[in-house]
C-alpha cells in the first residue's frame, strides 16, 4: 500500500499528527443504549453493548475518522507507518491494548481470561487478557462479582455450576463513579447491572465463561460456556476485597492529572482540562516511547497543531503517533490518557 503520510518539505520526514478514530459497536445480550443515548455514537445496534475505540484486533479494528488517513483500517494506517507506534518493547507486534466503553443493563457471564503464557500456548499464540475498569457510572445497589469468598476445588465448581448455586461463592463488590479496578489475568469476575465504564486492556478476546445464569440468546439458545480452560486459568483461591489505589492529583495551568493505572500492559491516567477562562493552552506531545490514545469521557475541546485542528466531544477517541508534532489543548474536559 502507498505510504500517503505527509512530507515536511523543509525536513522531508513525516508529519505525526494525531487522529480521531471511529468505534466498532458489540451487540452482545446483557447490553442497553446508554452508548448511544449519553455518549452519540451513532451505531444502529440494540443493544449496543461495548464499542471498541481504540482496537487493531482482528475481531474489530478502528477506522480512522478524520485528517489524512480518514476511511483507512487503523491496521492499514500502523502497517504503512509503524513510528506510530513507538518503540517500547510491548509494541512490537503492534498496538498491544484495546480500548473500549462497556454498557451493562444486565450482568455480565461470570468469566475469566487467561495469561499471556497460557494464551500463547493454547490459543495460537494470541495474548492473554489483564484489563483496567474505571467505573463512569453506576447505579445505587450496582456491584461486581469479584473473586471467590474461599478456595474451592473445580469438583465443588462444578458441581455448583451444575446446581445452579455458584453465585453464592462469589465475592460481591459495591461499586461507584471513579472507583479504578485492576482485573488480572486468572481472576473470576463479572461486571454488573447498571455499570457503565471505561476499560483499557491487552489486545486480546478470549474470555472463558464459568457460569451464565441458565439465559438464552435471542435466538433461545443458551451461550458457550468454557468450564475446562476457565477452571484451567482460574485463580480458585480465596481473595481480598480489591482497594481503591492512593491518587494524588497533579496540577499546571489549565490542567491535573492523576495516574490510575501502571502496569507492565499499559498505562492510564485521568487528566481534568480547563482552560476556558485562560488565554493560555495546555501543551502536550508525545515521545518516541510509545503512541498515546486520548479517550472524552466528558465535556468537549480542541487540539490545534501547526494549522490545523480537531474538535473533540464527550466519546471521543483520538489517536497520537509517538513523536507527535507539538499539540495545544484548548477546552473544558475529563480525558483518559492511554499509552503502552
Amino acid at each position: 500500500m502507498t505510504n500517503t503520510s505527509l512530507i515536511s518539505k523543509d525536513k522531508q520526514k513525516k508529519v505525526f499528527k494525531p487522529f480521531l478514530l471511529r468505534p466498532v459497536g458489540k451487540d452482545y445480550l446483557w447490553g442497553g443504549n446508554r452508548l448511544n443515548d449519553d455518549f452519540s455514537k451513532g451505531i444502529n445496534m440494540e443493544p449496543l453493548a461495548e464499542t471498541w475505540e481504540c482496537s487493531t484486533h482482528p475481531d474489530g479494528t478502528n477506522i480512522v475518522a478524520s485528517g489524512e488517513f480518514a476511511g483507512m483500517l487503523l491496521t492499514e494506517v500502523l502497517k504503512s507507518n509503524p513510528e506510530f507506534i513507538g518503540t517500547h518493547p510491548r509494541t512490537k507486534d503492534g498496538i498491544p491494548i484495546l480500548i473500549k466503553f462497556i454498557d451493562a443493563k444486565k450482568d455480565l457471564s461470570v468469566q475469566v481470561h487467561p495469561d499471556d503464557r497460557y494464551a500463547e500456548v493454547h490459543e495460537n499464540g494470541q495474548l492473554g487478557k489483564t484489563e483496567m475498569w474505571y467505573v463512569l457510572d453506576a447505579a445505587k445497589d450496582a456491584r461486581l462479582f469479584w473473586g471467590l469468598h474461599h478456595e474451592m476445588n473445580q469438583v465443588s465448581i462444578k458441581k455448583s455450576i451444575r446446581e445452579g448455586t455458584f453465585e453464592r461463592y462469589l465475592q460481591k463488590i459495591s461499586v461507584k463513579p471513579g472507583d479504578v479496578f485492576y482485573v488480572e489475568a486468572g481472576t473470576i469476575h463479572a461486571i454488573g447491572a447498571g455499570i457503565l465504564i471505561a476499560e483499557i486492556q491487552e489486545s486480546s478476546n478470549l474470555t472463558y465463561r464459568l457460569y451464565d445464569y441458565d439465559r438464552v440468546d435471542k435466538d433461545g439458545k443458551k451461550r458457550k460456556l468454557h468450564i475446562e480452560k476457565a477452571l484451567a486459568v482460574a485463580n480458585l483461591s480465596g481473595v481480598k476485597e480489591p482497594v481503591q489505589p492512593m491518587r494524588v492529583l497533579n496540577y499546571k495551568p489549565g490542567w491535573a492529572s492523576e495516574l490510575l493505572c501502571r502496569c507492565k500492559n499499559f498505562q492510564v491516567e485521568r487528566v481534568l482540562i480547563n482552560t476556558e477562562r485562560q488565554r493560555k493552552m495546555v501543551d502536550y506531545k508525545t515521545n518516541g516511547l510509545s503512541f498515546h490514545v486520548l479517550l472524552c469521557l466528558n465535556g468537549c475541546g480542541t487540539l490545534f497543531f501547526g494549522e490545523e485542528t480537531i474538535r473533540f466531544f464527550k466519546g471521543d477517541c483520538i489517536f497520537i503517533p509517538a513523536n507527535s508534532v507539538d499539540i495545544k489543548i484548548h477546552g473544558r474536559a475529563q480525558l483518559l490518557n492511554i499509552r503502552s
